[in-house]
């Protein structure tokens, strides 16, 4: 294990560009898809601020967290464990599942396993 400046600096701009989308963005394109695929790109270099080892296992690792997330909302998880609509766990877990979602999030670890192998690393 070693600290990465560069996903250090990464994962803060990824995290201000999502909370940009999140508060201005109203659309089908942008905020759904275009979010989700940030979101991964962010969990991806978080974990790679620390984690020096193979790029592959992050990758595996993030997107399998994704997919268990989306798939937790085709179960109604968040209903199940009795989160209250705009709850914190409510908004962590989601609440609609989407099959898009899952195309975003292998995007979003597409982009990230390129960008860490031909640029950053």
């Amino acid at each position: 294990m070693k600290f990465n400046k560069s996903y250090l600096f990464i994962s803060l701009v990824l995290l201000l560009i999502e909370i940009l989308i999140a508060l201005t963005i109203h659309d089908r394109f942008i905020r759904p898809f275009v979010g989700d695929v940030l979101s991964v790109i962010l969990l991806f270099s978080l974990a790679r601020i620390f984690y020096t080892g193979k790029g592959f296992y992050v990758s595996i690792g993030v997107l399998l967290f994704a997919f268990l997330v989306e798939f937790s909302q085709y179960f109604k998880l968040a209903e199940v464990l009795g989160f209250s609509k705009g709850s914190f766990g409510h908004v962590v877990l989601g609440a609609n599942f989407d099959p898009l979602d899952l195309l975003a999030y292998s995007l979003g670890i597409f982009i990230s396993s390129y960008f860490d192998r031909k640029i950053i690393n």
